[in-house]
């Protein structure tokens, strides 16, 4: 990790004030937490720092209030959730900056920590304002960024304090950034990726850039269909976006420029009706019925899937191979989640994995816990696919 400054270079913590950017911005039903993933996850860096002797100051945003002061997106219900992760107390400052926050960490005592108010009820947070990114640096010491999932944002509390104090990449962004840079950037080869989902309109950039770093791309999902239209073949009713036609054409021109070798369905399971136990038939993908549709990738398909895993050392996994929220075609997905993550459990494979949806398979698939690294940060995982640079990752790099 010598590309990062992390809390291993960070020194001694006692008696600083450290100010330590996390992703609180979980779901909320009638004021409860309904899912403590993102809470639980940075538990134990705010724990590390704590048990250091720092007095720990949590900077976060919630919702789109759009720096105005919205009742609904105040960061204050979500403060017993927390304490009760940490099995600690956690203090609460009405704002970020100004009096409120300043008297609220003048309180602090090393080792105690404290929660500010959501970071979006000021304009100057999502503009990057200098002199909002300095009324947040008045308060601390030493910065920490523990939100990979808010670091494609070049917002105040994710890139402009990182220029402001000495800042540090927390463990769990840490983790991330490593498995990120098995994944891709500094990969055992061979690498496969494989990309699902339902639009390829929403992927071209990540299909662009994968192409180009990657042994071997898996094209699953109702995307598949589309490079499938533009090779001549006939989806019957699938969901198929045929104005791309060109595009899909010219990614495996691509491809094949760069040594890339494509793997598409080459059976199709089949349906009517999109809507769980839907009657249904397994169809080369040269025969799939007028009036069907293509809902997920057919055995032979898979096989072939699974084969490709066999010959790789990395896998990028982003979307699922079908319609995997109805059985039953999330067959495709889970039985090449399932072959994934035997061959990480074997020790022959580094399995990443991120995305929304992706979380979602691989839990539905009971194997989540099985892979190398799972991201549950939705668009800034892909924009690393997509080869973008992270303002709030660049900014923690080490200098010389």
């Amino acid at each position: 990790m010598s590309a990062f400054r992390t809390l291993d270079d960070a020194g001694s913590l006692t008696g600083k004030r450290v100010l330590m950017r996390v992703d609180l911005n979980v779901p909320m039903e009638n004021g409860r937490v309904t899912d403590a993933t993102r809470i639980e996850r940075v538990v134990p860096t705010i724990r590390e720092i704590a048990d250091k002797g720092a007095r720990v100051i949590l900077l976060a945003h919630f919702g789109r209030p759009k720096g105005k002061r919205e009742p609904k997106d105040s960061l204050e219900p979500v403060v017993p959730a927390l304490s009760q992760a940490l099995g600690r107390p956690v203090a609460f400052a009405a704002d970020c900056v100004g009096d409120d926050a300043a008297r609220a960490v003048a309180a602090l005592k090393d080792g105690e920590i404290l929660l500010l108010e959501n970071t979006r009820y000021h304009a100057g947070e999502e503009k990057n304002d200098p002199a909002f990114a300095d009324a947040l640096a008045a308060n601390g010491d030493v910065y920490v960024n523990e939100a990979f999932s808010a670091a494609h944002r070049a917002h105040a509390s994710t890139e402009g304090l990182a220029h402001r104090l000495p800042a540090y990449a927390g463990r769990e962004m840490q983790a991330e950034l490593e498995a990120l840079t098995k994944g891709l950037e500094a990969p055992q080869r061979p690498v496969i990726a494989l990309v699902g989902g339902a639009k390829v309109s929403s992927k071209i950039d990540l299909l662009e850039n994968l192409v180009a770093k990657v042994d071997m791309l898996v094209i699953g999902g109702g995307m598949a269909n589309t490079f499938l239209h533009a090779q001549g073949k006939a989806v019957g009713k699938s969901l198929c976006e045929k104005d791309l036609a060109e595009t899909a054409t010219r990614i495996l021109a691509a491809a094949v420029k760069a040594g890339c070798r494509i793997i598409l369905p080459v059976d199709a399971v089949a349906a009517t009706e999109f809507k769980a136990q839907a009657p249904h038939e397994t169809v080369p993908v040269d025969s799939v019925p007028e009036g069907s549709m293509i809902l997920d990738a057919g055995p032979r398909s898979v096989s072939e899937i699974n084969a490709a895993i066999d010959g790789a050392k990395t896998l990028v996994w982003n979307g699922p191979l079908g319609a995997f929220e109805l059985a039953p075609f999330d067959a495709a997905t889970v039985a090449a989640a399932k072959h994934a993550a035997a061959r990480t459990k074997a020790g022959q494979l580094v399995s990443v994995a991120g995305g929304g949806d992706t979380v979602a398979a691989l839990n539905h698939a009971g194997v989540a816990a099985d892979f190398t690294y799972v991201s549950t940060a939705g668009g800034a995982f892909l924009e690393w696919l997509e080869g973008k640079a992270l303002p709030g990752v660049e900014a923690l790099r080490a200098k010389g």
